[in-house]
């Protein structure tokens, strides 16, 4: 059987639909179609079945994907054998991150291992948790950087493993002239009748966001949905709005916005995570050890 096609049935069974798969894939759905088609003439047995609008896996598809999982697991091993038979840490290490924690230790932890490492290059793809995720499952990355506002960090998730890397508060951001801003810590309700400003470019967060409101009983009104946090600080800073921003975003001073400790303390976990099968590879150790590293340099917990 073809490797390929057991990847593509792999991610059809986490996704659920053609067109999930073909977006975490980078294939259409027709040819995720194509595939899975094919790869039921080499099994010689029906993989899949409609079910609405999604697909689900037959029992032996289900059976497919529990050896497929188990194969790359080992291929991933070999990959990592033969790297540490090399003796060199060279060649692309591919990492998803998202920019909050991407912009404050991965420059560092790339500079370090530079110095160390010259044939080791890392390259940064800027992705959200569940994107990055995605793109480790698929073989696009090879180290991912998630959190538990986006994906459930307590279960296990097959084939993959993780290593805390910080924890990161939540502030309130407030215009500098805000009645609020002078205090030492503020609840969500205080902004019930406030206009909130969000970064869209994370679904996952501003759904966090959106909930923490309505638990507290309001339905926060938005008058900025934003693709990126520079255009809400400038929101914020202007007066038009208010909003709420992990700690890591707030490591430089935004001149115009105070930054205030929400009442009762929100917070979230930041994982790197791995194909357990390359757990010894070489490049991804160093990676982690360095990040870990430049973590505890620049005070991220």
């Amino acid at each position: 059987m073809d490797l390929a096609r057991l990847k593509i049935l792999r991610e059809l069974s986490r996704c659920g639909t053609m067109a999930a798969a073909g977006e975490a894939l980078s294939l259409s759905p027709s040819a995720i179609s194509q595939q899975i088609a094919q790869l039921e003439l080499e099994a010689g047995v029906s993989l899949t079945e409609r079910r609405g609008r999604g697909v689900i896996l037959t029992p032996a598809g289900e059976a497919l994907v529990g050896y497929a999982e188990r194969v790359m697991v080992v291929l991933d091993e070999a990959k990592s054998e033969m790297a540490q038979l090399k003796r060199e840490i060279a060649g692309d290490l591919r990492v998803a991150a998202f920019p909050s924690i991407a912009s404050v230790v991965i420059p560092q932890t790339i500079t370090a291992l530079r110095q160390v490492f010259p044939r080791l290059h890392v390259i940064l793809d800027e992705m959200e948790p569940m994107d990055g995720l995605a793109a480790l499952r698929s073989w696009r990355a090879d180290v991912a950087l998630i959190d538990d506002l986006s994906i459930l960090l307590e279960g296990k998730q097959a084939g993959i493993s993780r290593v805390p890397l910080a924890e990161d508060v939540l502030y309130a951001l407030l215009p500098d002239h805000h009645p609020l801003a002078r205090r030492h810590s503020i609840s969500v309700t205080d902004l019930k009748h406030e206009s909130w400003a969000l970064d869209s470019t994370s679904s996952a967060f501003g759904d966090f966001i959106m909930n923490l409101c309505r638990r507290t009983g309001f339905e926060p009104e938005l008058n900025a949905s934003c693709k990126g946090f520079e255009m809400v600080a400038a929101m914020v800073s202007a007066g038009c709005s208010v909003s709420v921003a992990p700690g890591l975003r707030l490591t430089k001073k935004i001149i115009g916005v105070r930054a205030v400790k929400l009442r009762p303390e929100a917070r979230r976990k930041i994982s790197v995570a791995y194909r357990s099968g390359e757990k010894e590879h070489p490049a991804v150790k160093v990676f982690l050890e360095e990040l870990l590293r430049s973590a505890a340099r620049l005070g991220v917990h």
